[in-house]
């Protein structure tokens, strides 16, 4: 197959977002040139199809990163040029994606890093390639608890793990709720699984083990078999482990069948899609997040910087790419070289503050402190109700 001149197969969807210091030698530009050369980072996330939003506004976030580390001479002279490539949500995809990267390091690139995979599936695939490479892995979004036990030496993470998330969830849903009859829901794919696990070891430390546990298929267009399920259970709750295009089908759905109990979903669904496609049904539903709402945690200059590079709002998963990426210039600044077993060491010993909170991370690459916040849709927006 002919390749491009970027290195990458014209098979694969590759978005290219090229973050530069100036456009042109001859445009007037206040920054200060950067002459040594490029470095890569790739973002790797669902650039198509129906987390194709999702994945996008990361990027952005990366991009508004890289374009700031630009704008202030490179890393260590270089500049950043960021590489966006589509995992579609696919763990196939997602491994021809990081074979594609490693292409890429043996054919010469500099390449830096990765932010992603955005999908803990993907980056569970993916991470199976990347560990063998020169390169640094920072998700923005993957929250399974099983990436970092897998022993990977150059993969962190910016976000809080479901082993953080679960308790919370299943506190707030017992504790401040009062629920007693919960029926948990859980998509049928790594992310699902694996925090249907930890809510089931939550809510049985709590006493309040489900009175149904209900696996449903990843992104289907109608769940009208579960919602059988869950009526049937005559639940006071129900909690979702699972992504926004289960939640914007699954929750309007329990609604016309005369399911009207609390309904709670975990972080896959804090995202405006989830509340766009539930339409009126989103209204008065609590969502975990395992990252911070961008609206309290990013001030108005950065709004009004990522919308002029974007041109469209951040998501609210912006400034987890954006905080992903910081983690990769702050390890290279540190380190003072680009050499991964010195950047590594570097980034283990970072501590600093980011959009997403403080940045430390353990000997695994986990965060060491994870915080959870809870939202309640009200009038088409996330409201935060409980914060860390």
């Amino acid at each position: 197959m002919r390749r491009q001149a970027n290195g990458l197969t014209p098979g694969l969807k590759v978005l290219v977002a090229t973050t530069i210091l100036c456009v042109l030698a001859a445009q007037a530009c206040s920054t200060r040139p950067s002459t040594k050369g490029e470095v890569v980072v790739y973002v790797a996330a669902p650039l198509s199809g129906w987390q194709a939003d999702g994945g996008q506004t990361v990027v952005g976030g990366v991009r508004l990163m890289a374009e700031r580390v630009n704008a202030a001479g490179g890393l260590l002279g270089f500049k950043v040029v960021v590489v966006a490539v589509d995992d579609e949500a696919d763990s196939d995809v997602a491994v021809q994606v990081a074979e594609e990267i490693r292409k890429a390091v043996q054919t010469g690139s500099r390449v830096l890093g990765v932010v992603g995979h955005y999908n803990s599936g993907q980056a569970l695939a993916a991470m199976e390639v990347y560990k063998d490479l020169p390169l640094i892995v920072v998700t923005p979004t993957a929250s399974d608890v099983s990436l970092t036990k897998k022993g990977y030496t150059n993969f962190f993470r910016v976000n809080a793990t479901d082993a953080s998330q679960a308790p919370v969830d299943a506190r707030f849903l017992v504790q401040k709720l009062g629920a007693k009859r919960i029926v948990l829901v859980h998509a049928n794919n790594e992310y699902g699984r694996g925090l249907r696990r930890e809510m089931l070891a939550a809510l049985r430390d709590l006493g309040a083990d489900p009175v149904a546990t209900v696996e449903i298929p990843e992104g289907a267009p109608t769940q009208a078999k579960a919602v059988e399920q869950i009526k049937a259970a005559q639940p006071d709750a129900v909690f979702l482990a699972g992504y926004e295009t289960e939640g914007y089908i699954l929750l309007p759905e329990l609604r016309e069948a005369g399911v009207q109990s609390t309904f709670m979903a975990s972080d896959g669904c804090f995202l405006y899609e989830f509340i766009d496609g539930s339409g009126p049904a989103a209204e008065g539903a609590y969502v975990s997040g395992i990252t911070p709402d961008p609206k309290v945690a990013a001030d108005s200059k950065w709004w009004a910087e990522y919308q002029k590079l974007e041109t469209r709002n951040p998501g609210t998963y912006s400034i987890a790419g954006y905080s992903a990426m910081a983690v990769i210039a702050e390890g290279v600044k540190r380190a003072g070289t680009f050499d991964i077993s010195r950047l590594t060491a570097s980034i283990r010993l970072l501590d600093f503050q980011s959009l997403v909170g403080h940045i430390s991370f353990d000997p695994a690459g986990d965060l060491k402190d994870q915080k959870i916040y809870i939202f309640q849709v009200k009038r088409g927006d996330f409201t935060p109700v409980s914060a860390p």
